[in-house]
């Protein structure tokens, strides 16, 4: 039986069992320490006891900070990791113990963020959460069950089909001319995502090395879904290519994500167009490329798409076109 005693206006339990390391904990009141130290006994009867010490004494801040350290490093797209995760552990939730992060705390965080920003980055935010927790209990055996499992997710938003035209595709051309202090690289970036349908960290993470001009090949080491593939180059996109100035990096556009990001997005609210992503630039390449080539097979292959399913989320064909094919 546990054996109480009172210490520092507290009440302590104690549970001993011979050959294991005592347990002990400290409570506010005498009725509350009774009631954990049956409950301990009972688990270690049963030989399901696992030690909450860990989960108690650390807040979620610091599994985080040892996520981020351990962790994220080696995971894709590590630097917007490590932004996102930053600022989740300035927010209030991240405070709390770990055992003290219930459902009801981690749907609050939910419906807080919906009144500020999608569904979507939503649901990624409680899915980095979920990750980080279920990483602490299998490798730091931080004893608690995932909060978040409990939660109701937000409606995943329909997949974007924002498909740019010729004329915006023109306005945002013109808008990124190199002029000022605006960066030379960033008009050949948005030619070359046309050309090639490439992913923004693809496109960035290219290097002149990869790229064999005789073969027209531009080779892919390390794509979003861990696999590499070889992307055919145009003629248009060796013209732009060659016309690249060459930079001491080695890579062929030489930006960061952010601050092309915050490029593009300056100069379409230049062009006075709404609601434009840099990644609405693979879409409209996806669709241009569906014409040149109707075999899927030999377009997922460029576009680098695992599912068919996957490749109908970016190729939107033209109901207009489709009629004139039927005849």
């Amino acid at each position: 039986m546990a054996t109480l005693r009172l210490r520092y206006n507290k009440w302590q339990a104690r549970v001993a069992r011979k050959g294991q390391p005592s347990i002990s904990k400290s409570f506010l009141t005498r009725q509350d320490a009774e009631r954990w130290g049956r409950q301990v006994e009972v688990e270690i009867e049963r030989g399901i006891y696992q030690s909450r010490t860990e989960a108690e004494r650390l807040t979620f801040a610091d599994i985080i900070t040892r996520y981020l350290a351990e962790v994220a490093p080696g995971l894709k797209g590590y630097k917007d990791e490590f932004i996102r995760l930053n600022a989740l552990k300035r927010h209030p939730l991240t405070r709390h113990s770990m055992v003290a992060l219930t459902p009801e705390k981690i749907a609050a965080y939910r419906d807080e963020r919906l009144a500020k920003v999608g569904a979507g980055t939503v649901i990624r935010e409680l899915a980095s959460i979920s990750a980080i927790i279920n990483h602490s209990r299998r490798e730091w055996r931080i004893n608690m069950p995932n909060p978040v499992e409990l939660v109701r997710k937000p409606k995943a938003p329909k997949g974007r089909n924002r498909i740019l035209t010729d004329a915006e595709i023109g306005r945002i051309k013109e808008e990124l001319k190199p002029a000022g202090r605006r960066s030379i690289w960033m008009l050949p970036a948005f030619e070359l995502a046309l050309q090639t349908a490439m992913r923004r960290g693809e496109l960035l993470a290219l290097r002149w090395a990869d790229i064999n001009m005789g073969q027209r090949v531009a080779f892919l080491q390390d794509t979003k879904n861990g696999e590499s593939r070889s992307v055919p180059l145009s003629t248009a996109a060796i013209q732009l290519l060659d016309s690249i100035p060459r930079s001491l990096t080695g890579r062929v556009i030489p930006l960061t994500t952010c601050a092309l990001e915050a490029a593009f997005k300056k100069a379409t609210r230049r062009a006075s167009l709404e609601d434009v992503h840099f990644h609405d630039i693979r879409h409209t390449a996806v669709t241009r490329m569906a014409k040149l080539l109707p075999n899927l097979i030999e377009l997922s292959a460029v576009t680098g798409h695992k599912s068919l399913v996957m490749l109908k989320r970016y190729y939107h064909p033209s109901a207009a076109e489709l009629a004139r094919k039927l005849g």
